[in-house]
């Protein structure tokens, strides 16, 4: 607590203390009249009026409800007596006081107020504070000063005072401790205090009485006055009377004090059986009150019907009585002996405060039928009454002897008569008993008459307050001082989820503080109170029960998924199972103003962790996808789908991984032009990775289609890399110069070879570039650029494939639009119908992602044409002239790339598959990438190259087929396999060319070379002169709507 606050809570609690103070003032007012009253009545003066013939008249209620009065200033006094909080703090509010006396101009306040306020609050210290509240009632001049009333020598009440406190104990202690009980123990509290006010007026000891008094602490041990406030007899009839505890010898009061804590032991042993069978008590009752409730009362056993109630709604509020009377005393005897108590008697007090919320439970769920049987219970108890009364009035009538006693009884039961044909209020049944006290006398009533009366009385007193005593003794606000029982509560029903259901009982407990807390006057507000207590049970209910559930449904449900891993035993027969799923069949639980949904906040629980970890790690999705559905099946719950872009279990490569390593990518894999695919060139697995659209749209899905671009940024730096090798080496002198040579030997032998590029040609330039050198694993430069050019054309067919993966993308994404021609205007629709900003902000995004959508879905980018037009201007400028002889370096590197192609093909069948390949067009795109860069098209097709080529093959296949044909007459066996394996051969290199043919003229459609660089220039101005064209045409038209301005 900051310092200062206890000072300021005191100051608002000081008019809660005046209005204490006056309503002390109040009883003792209250309690001199009646003891006046009675003393009038009951004089010993021969002399005095009077008043009514009382020599056989008891006013035993009056006595009961003295008692009472007295108890409410004795529970005071222990109220007070056991806050030392509030004596700490009125100590401080002193102390500041005395402060603000030296400088009141400090505090603002006027000093001639100060005195006053100080000498009240003086007053309310020694009438309330020093616990004397009791003490100082019964301290009181009782004997009237001026003559009038004489009490303490009034030797008649005296008597009648003794005589009915002993007649009231005995009625009371026949009933203390049995399972009849009702209110006695209350009424014992009222007895002791009756019993000292005794002898504080009259100051005499019946030692016998006294003896009683205290015997029964023995059964009794100790009373809850209210709330967490015990009382303990013994030790307040010594306090109070000191003179008769003298009389006592030590060893009885020992006795006492030795019996409280065997009671408790004995307590500690029995609490569990005690539970036990009040469960069955309660449970049958509870069967019992349904079964009568759901009958239809029978008219000819009506009154039958109606006893049958009555007894059954007596016997639910016993119950509730000794219940809650075990809880009380248990709870506060421990807290009051400062005993810790075990873990089973807490689960066994809370088992049996669920008992008692149960009654209540009962009681409010049938209380419109309970309301209806109620009047008619009264009804025919008042009946039963009536009749008892008409029998002793028609006696006392039928005696013809006049008498003012007589006339007195016959009057006191017509009174009875009179009050009792009415409904059945506190007032009216007041003055029953008071009118009964008169009418008694004179045995106008046989004994056999007077107890079933008697009973009766108590019956229609019973029913006739029953919700309010249901309420009272259900009422569980004493639990706000025993909260460090809940977490132990809360661990046993976790550990037992069977009957989860009886959390609701608990909770109804928890929620009976609320109301007394709603009379704070402490603090500025009482919400501050009530909300700290809400927040401390609920972080004990996240932290004993929602947080321990919801890890251990999670951690259920992984090695569920997971249990090809072999993680730990799960086998219930020797772990055990526990069924938590009943937890999710429990209604939501009503605490404060809210519901606490167990199965919500699990699910909610669930719902974000595999939120959270599926964005951590998208390649999961799948299992959290099963452990999604696995929570629905097993435990009922309704999962959210988390709705993130997912990764298939086929997403191979992330577009993210390949484009930050795109060098080591387009080496280490190989292109297939038909079907767009990558296949890994080798692998240390038994398998090979491919990556296909599907896997590049999942993976742009994913990550979202900016990714495109940015991909292809990469591959433009990367081709730039490449480039510069690319120029490098074909400004190397041996190959420059090998190249000028063989176009000049084209064009002087162009005319005689039909216009051909000769195969020896090429072949020779591939065997002649070899002796240039060779690198360690055995590649000659014309291999190695030939690789160079197919990591080219495998980065362009990567771009190739991102544009085909983002249209796919893009058009799973767009199915769900009906019309792609005729999409409407979202935001414009909803500010017609004037809905929130909130909804606007969202109409307009969905607009910008379908415009976004259908924009990319149209036009879907032509990187190509892009990354033609970012490096043509600089393959073609006359500074790097050296670039213009690549058309001429094709052939052999063509060649070069057939052999290469046909050893990887004969590799796939050995055991040794390392350099094993059946595709590779990669070659293919780069050349026709390449030539398109350089417009170089015309030039390579004027070699006629891939014709020379199949001419070449198939006259040596015609050749060689001939002189099979020669041998095959000659029978020579090895000779003709040659020839076989040799037109086998001559074949395979024949199809090979073929194919790759086939691929450059597919690559080269895609960089259309059916245009030269010249053409397509002309193309693009023709088109900018139209669009101009058609801009001034609409700005020289105005539109006739327009206004002219004069």
């Amino acid at each position: 607590m900051v310092e200062g606050d206890c000072q300021i809570q005191m100051g608002r609690f000081v008019s809660f203390l005046q209005e204490l103070s006056c309503f002390v003032t109040r009883c003792y007012e209250v309690v001199v009249n009646v003891v006046h009253q009675l003393a009038v009545l009951y004089t010993s003066n021969k002399n005095a009026p009077k008043i009514i013939e009382t020599s056989g008249v008891h006013f035993q209620a009056m006595y009961e409800h003295l008692g009472e009065l007295l108890a409410v200033l004795i529970t005071l006094d222990e109220i007070i007596d056991n806050h030392a909080t509030l004596k700490d703090h009125w100590t401080m509010y002193k102390r500041l006081l005395k402060s603000v006396h030296h400088n009141p101009s400090k505090f603002g306040i006027q000093e001639d107020k100060l005195k006053p306020f100080e000498k009240l609050l003086l007053k309310l210290e020694c009438q309330l504070l020093d616990g004397m509240i009791f003490q100082a009632c019964i301290e009181q001049q009782f004997d009237s000063v001026n003559g009038g009333v004489s009490v303490s020598k009034n030797s008649t009440f005296a008597e009648e005072f003794a005589y009915t406190l002993r007649t009231t104990f005995g009625n009371v202690e026949a009933k203390l401790g049995e399972p009849s009980e009702i209110d006695q123990r209350d009424k014992y509290v009222g007895i002791c205090g009756l019993f000292v006010l005794h002898f504080q007026i009259f100051r005499t000891i019946d030692k016998k009485f006294y003896k009683s008094l205290l015997d029964v602490c023995k059964k009794v041990p100790a009373i809850t006055l209210t709330a967490n406030i015990i009382w303990f007899a013994d030790n307040f009839l010594m306090q109070k009377i000191p003179a008769a505890a003298k009389l006592l010898d030590k060893k009885s009061i020992h006795a006492v004090k030795m019996q409280r804590e065997n009671f408790l032991q004995q307590k500690a042993q029995s609490l569990t059986k005690d539970m036990q069978s009040y469960y069955v008590f309660v449970s049958s009752w509870m069967t019992k009150m349904e079964s009568i409730l759901s009958k239809e009362q029978r008219m000819n056993k009506f009154a039958e019907d109606l006893s049958n109630r009555c007894n059954v709604f007596i016997q639910g509020f016993l119950y509730a009585y000794s219940l809650s009377t075990i809880i009380k005393t248990t709870m506060n005897l421990y807290m009051s002996m400062q005993k810790p108590m075990t873990k089973t008697s807490v689960k066994a007090l809370c088992r049996l405060v669920e008992l008692l919320k149960a009654i209540e439970h009962m009681f409010y769920r049938r209380s419109m039928v309970v309301a209806d049987s109620v009047t008619h219970i009264t009804q025919h108890l008042q009946y039963q009454a009536l009749h008892s009364i008409s029998v002793a009035k028609k006696r006392v009538i039928s005696d013809k002897k006049y008498s003012e006693q007589r006339l007195d009884v016959l009057s006191a039961l017509v009174l009875a008569e009179n009050t009792l044909n009415g409904p059945s209020t506190k007032q009216r049944r007041l003055i029953v008993s008071l009118a009964l006290s008169v009418g008694t006398q004179m045995k106008t009533f046989k004994d056999e008459e007077l107890i079933p009366l008697q009973l009766v009385l108590k019956k229609l007193d019973l029913i006739s307050e029953l919700t309010e005593r249901v309420r009272a003794q259900c009422d569980c606000c004493f639990l706000y001082w025993h909260r460090a029982v809940f977490p132990i509560y809360l661990d046993d029903v976790y550990e037992n989820a069977v009957d989860s259901a009886r959390l609701h009982y608990m909770f109804s407990a928890l929620r009976d503080c609320v109301p007394s807390m709603m009379h704070a006057r402490h603090l500025e507000s009482y919400e501050v109170l009530l909300e700290c207590y809400d927040k401390e049970i609920m972080e004990v209910l996240n932290e004993h029960l929602l947080d321990k559930l919801c890890k251990e449904i999670e951690k259920d449900l992984r090695l569920s998924v997971h249990t090809h891993l072999k993680l730990d035993d799960r086998n219930p027969f020797r772990v055990g199972m526990k069924d938590l799923a009943h937890f999710f069949f429990l209604n939501p639980i009503r605490f404060f103003n809210r519901f606490i949904d167990i199965k919500a906040y699990v699910t909610h629980y669930l719902d974000k962790t595999f939120y959270n970890l599926t964005t951590v790690a998208l390649h999961d999705w799948a299992t959290y996808s099963e452990m999604r559905n696995l929570a629905t099946q097993r435990y009922g719950l309704s999962m959210t789908e988390a709705h993130l872009p997912s990764q298939t279990l086929e997403q191979g490569l992330d577009v993210l991984e390949i484009m930050r390593n795109i060098h080591v990518f387009v080496s280490r894999y190989l292109y297939n032009l038909n079907n767009q695919i990558f296949i890994e060139r080798t692998s240390n697995n038994k398998h090979l990775n491919t990556i296909n659209i599907r896997h590049i749209a999942n993976s742009i899905r994913t990550h979202g289609t900016g990714i495109m671009n940015t991909t292809v940024n990469f591959t433009y730096q990367f081709l730039r890399k490449k480039f510069y090798i690319f120029s490098q080496f074909m400004y190397d002198e041996h190959i420059k110069s090998r190249l000028i040579k063989d176009i000049r030997f084209f064009r002087e032998v162009k005319d005689q070879n039909d216009h051909k590029y000769p195969f020896e040609r090429a072949d020779k330039f591939n065997r002649g570039i070899r002796k240039l050198g060779i690198t360690p694993d055995g590649q000659s430069y014309l291999d190695q650029f030939r690789q160079l050019i197919s990591q080219i054309g495998n980065a362009m067919g990567y771009v190739r494939m991102i544009r085909s993966g983002g249209l796919h993308c893009c058009s799973s994404a767009i199915r769900f639009v009906p019309d792609l021609e005729d999409i409407v205007n979202f935001e414009e629709l909803v500010k017609e119908e004037g809905l929130s900003e909130e909804t606007q902000k969202a109409a307009r995004q969905l607009d910008s992602v379908l415009s976004d959508l259908t924009r990319n879905f149209a036009e879907g980018t032509e990187y190509f044409k892009m990354l033609v037009d970012v490096f043509a201007p600089e393959f073609r400028s006359p500074k790097n002239m050296h670039l213009r002889n690549f058309y001429i370096i094709v052939p052999p590197l063509t060649l070069n790339f057939v052999e290469h192609s046909i050893s990887c093909k004969e590799k796939l069948n050995k055991k040794n598959k390392s350099g094993a390949a059946f595709t590779d067009d990669g070659f293919a795109m780069g050349v026709a990438y390449i030539l398109k860069l350089l417009d170089q098209y015309q030039e390579f097709d004027s070699l006629h190259w891939f014709q020379s080529v199949r001419e070449k093959y198939v006259k040596e296949i015609r050749a060689v087929a001939k002189q099979q044909n020669v041998q095959s007459t000659n029978q020579d066996e090895k000779l003709l396999q040659t020839m076989n394996l040799t037109h086998k051969r001559l074949e395979v290199c024949l199809q090979e060319f073929e194919l790759l043919y086939f691929s450059l003229s597919s690559a080269r459609i895609f960089f259309r070379a059916d245009k030269t660089a010249a053409e397509e220039n002309q193309e693009k101005k023709e088109k900018e002169e139209e669009s101009v064209k058609a801009s001034n045409g609409d700005l020289s038209n105005p539109t006739p709507a327009d206004p002219v301005v004069k």
